[in-house]
């Protein structure tokens, strides 16, 4: 990829690198007999779409929205779950919905009448919490002790609502396959009686098969076994991050190098908070190309990346570079394509970054500009 050619700031995804990882996926998918499903929260990047079909059929959705970009762009009905319905929105959402999963038996009980009514059969789910989770940041940990997400065994007082076909538990964040089998146990310990009368079960995200070191062979065990275990149902995965981990970057500019009491920071046409939320909510230091996240001791060229939107915390902490940074230079940041797009605003009214790709032949398709009415329409 010529990183010349890429106008700036660009979220450029390599359909190369995404083609590799949807092998992985289709692979564990045929090989455990189980299905997996495209997550938009996590990748929802519609023009690669006709790539994704070529590997996986389906997709889950957590809004309205959602749900109409996967029958509009994934073209088929999605998996949908939401906290909370919205009564004038749940008509539409049935129309866009194979499979809708209810946060609470509340939500379910609210709604079943409607989902009865449909002319087309929706299959109905609960989401459960097992209570475990192996995720340490606070924000990211769906089964914290008073968590919203799902209803803990005792709400069911051991029986599930009529109607019910599936369950639902989402307890993962880019998590390993040993910590899917241990979720594994927490939920068949205390869901397992419910299991022999339903049809479905999903395991939600958060499983990084695509990234490396992964033991995919030992997911591909756990997804079988469970399956000898409970033959009659079928098994759903739904990671967002798998999909587009490691398939592209975000390309940024340098615009100008300020010194403050020593410190240079150089300011780039991207903004963190507005362009890549998640370094400063989980918060992680992105890989940036051709410099080190650490520096040491000694180091001469270090540089603060600042974003150019006012907010006083729009940064990373210095980077160490080879050279020293001259305005005009091109900033890669790696791995930006997954939860990173989706998450984007025009805050502050900075540019937001274009939208390409890369094809595997070689040469860049910029398939997304973004102009002053993207940003006028959000606002009123």
């Amino acid at each position: 990829m010529d990183i010349n050619k890429i106008p700036s700031p660009c979220f450029v995804l390599e359909e190369r690198l995404l083609r590799n990882n949807l092998a992985t996926i289709a692979r564990v998918q045929r090989e455990a007999g189980v299905q997996i499903i495209l997550a938009f929260k996590g990748f929802a990047m519609w023009s690669a779409f006709p790539i994704v079909r070529e590997y996986v059929q389906g997709a889950t959705a957590s809004s309205l929205h959602e749900a109409r970009l996967c029958f509009e762009e994934m073209k088929t009905k999605a998996h949908t779950y939401a906290v909370a319905y919205l009564p004038r929105e749940f008509g539409k959402i049935m129309g866009y919905s194979s499979h809708i999963t209810f946060n609470s038996q509340a939500q379910y009980r609210r709604f079943r009448k409607k989902l009865e009514r449909y002319p087309e059969h929706i299959s109905p789910g609960i989401r459960v919490n097992p209570g475990w989770s192996p995720v340490g940041t606070a924000l990211y940990n769906p089964a914290s002790p008073g968590s919203r997400l799902g209803e803990p065994v005792e709400n069911f007082k051991g029986k599930l609502p009529d109607g019910i076909e599936g369950l639902h538990f989402h307890t993962l964040c880019e998590s390993t396959s040993y910590d899917l089998e241990k979720t594994l146990e927490h939920f068949e310990r205390q869901f397992g009686k419910f299991l022999p009368a339903l049809q479905w079960v999903n395991f939600g995200g958060g499983h990084l098969m695509t990234r490396k070191g992964y033991d995919v062979e030992h997911l591909i065990r756990v997804l079988t076994s469970f399956r000898k275990r409970w033959p009659h149902l079928q098994v759903i995965l739904e990671p967002g991050s798998a999909f587009a981990w490691e398939t592209g970057v975000l390309v940024s500019t340098v615009l100008d190098i300020v010194q403050n009491k020593g410190v240079k920071t150089a300011i780039l046409d991207m903004s963190f908070t507005a362009h890549a939320p998640d370094t400063l909510e989980m918060p992680y230091r992105p890989a940036v190309r051709g410099a080190t996240a650490d520096p040491a001791p000694g180091d001469k060229h270090l540089y603060r990346l600042g974003g150019v939107s006012c907010l006083s915390g729009d940064f990373m902490e210095a980077y160490s570079f080879e050279k020293p940074l001259k305005v005009g230079q091109k900033i890669v940041f790696e791995d930006m394509i997954h939860y990173t797009m989706v998450k984007t605003t025009t805050f502050n009214g900075v540019t937001h970054p274009s939208i390409a790709i890369w094809r595997k032949e070689g040469g860049l398709d910029v398939v997304r500009k973004f102009n002053y009415n993207d940003y006028k329409r959000r606002l009123s």
